[in-house]
């Protein structure tokens, strides 16, 4: 039986396509997919999304090729997703509320967690604000009209980790978003990702950062969640290692 010409392959250090996945994105999104399916058949990939990623030299360039969502952080492909502070005041000078959810015990990924009221990977065909929209309705419930009324766009973080465990590298852009809602609106688990939904006041979601606390948040919601604090003033830039913190969020590779 004649072996499977290979589709990735070393070159100078680094993973890279061969000749024999094409030239074209669509030639190589067919050989990538080929890959992964096998990886995915043989239990290596779990949480299959059928959701493709677009991956590229940046956020804004032409894309190689698309792969399964599931399959992108084995290969250490920068990944972009949106997140958004769900937040709740009568006025602009309340202290504001914010939505936390609990994941679902089946996710592949922190079952049970804490998250935010909603966050998504970013697919391919989408823009951001579509993006934001379509993962309001789907995780939360928010009808679109609400969520446009209060949706705001507030920069981006980025970060790079390690899974010794599964020996899995992320290298993430997260577009951070403000979503004021209705005191009298309440999100609703819609598509089975999430559990529950409830409100914390500023105190608790600090208290949640304790590396003792003992119902924690996702790790990446943190990043998002430091950078709300910091950017509405509930950390004071006097306090030590503030500049610190400002800089490691932005630490990954953000283009």
């Amino acid at each position: 039986m004649k072996t499977p010409d290979p589709i990735f392959e070393i070159k100078a250090g680094k993973l890279t396509l061969s000749e024999h996945a094409g030239t074209c994105a669509e030639s190589r999104t067919l050989a990538v997919g080929q890959v992964v399916n096998k990886l995915r058949h043989d239990g290596v990939i779990k949480g299959w999304r059928d959701e493709l990623y677009p991956v590229a030299d940046t956020f804004y360039g032409e894309p190689f090729f698309f792969m399964e969502r599931a399959a992108v952080s084995m290969l250490g492909v920068l990944e972009y997703g949106v997140h958004i502070n769900g937040l709740v005041r009568d006025s602009p000078q309340e202290e504001p509320k914010m939505w936390i959810a609990r994941r679902s015990k089946t996710k592949s990924k922190f079952p049970g967690m804490l998250d935010h009221l909603v966050a998504g990977g970013q697919p391919a065909g989408l823009s951001l604000m579509d993006n934001v929209i379509k993962e309001c309705g789907e995780e939360a419930g928010v009808p679109e009209e609400m969520a446009r009324a209060g949706i705001q766009a507030t920069g981006a973080i980025s970060y790079e980790g390690w899974d010794p465990k599964s020996s899995r590298i992320s290298r993430v852009v997260l577009f951070n978003y403000d979503l004021y809602l209705p005191r009298d609106f309440s999100p609703v688990p819609v598509d089975g990702e999430v559990e529950e939904f409830f409100l914390w006041s500023i105190d608790e979601v600090k208290q949640s950062m304790a590396l003792d606390c003992p119902d924690p948040i996702k790790p990446n919601c943190y990043v998002v969640i430091i950078d709300y604090l910091l950017r509405m003033g509930y950390i004071s830039p006097e306090t030590p290692g503030y500049l610190d913190v400002l800089r490691e969020l932005r630490s990954g590779d953000c283009r």
